[in-house]
């Protein structure tokens, strides 16, 4: 490029990658949050129209209906990644099989040896199991998200 037309453009500042974190933490939350949200409102919902399957049914699908919803607003909002789909969608189910067995865990331990009341227990099992998610999402399955940083020409 001409020194010229690099005189003419302007220094971006960099973010800084602890406000890019906690900027994408937030967004985690609140994304996480209303995926909650929809899952109780559309299973009461599908399970109120009495379609004829079993309740566990109908929430298992109510679910898995909003897996990609979900995915696709973390992907672009939590951690602005431009990871591939076909790369970061699998590693995206394979964290989310990891935090059932993570949140499995995590219960019998708050539940069974620390025989904590439901919901301190409950709440500390949301936070560790999204906690660690929100981690391994980040360095994993949306590993190419850019953070904030200039990619070199």
């Amino acid at each position: 490029m001409s020194a010229a037309l690099e005189s003419l453009m302007r220094e971006v500042p960099p973010t800084r990658p602890e406000a890019r974190l906690f900027g994408g933490l937030i967004a985690f939350i609140g994304i996480g949050a209303s995926g909650a949200a929809a899952f109780v409102v559309l299973s009461t919902a599908m399970i109120w129209l009495d379609t004829g399957f079993a309740d566990w049914m109908v929430n298992t699908a109510c679910y898995a209906s909003l897996i990609l919803p979900v995915y696709l607003l973390h992907r672009r909002y939590s951690f602005e990644s431009d990871a591939p789909h076909g790369q970061a969608l699998p590693r995206y189910m394979a964290v989310q099989a990891m935090a059932l067995v993570l949140a499995a865990l995590f219960s019998f331990l708050a539940h069974g040896l620390l025989a904590m009341p439901t919901l301190p227990a409950s709440m500390l099992v949301i936070a560790l199991t999204s906690g660690v998610n929100f981690m391994v999402l980040r360095s994993w399955a949306f590993a190419r998200a850019q953070w904030g940083q200039t990619v070199p020409a």
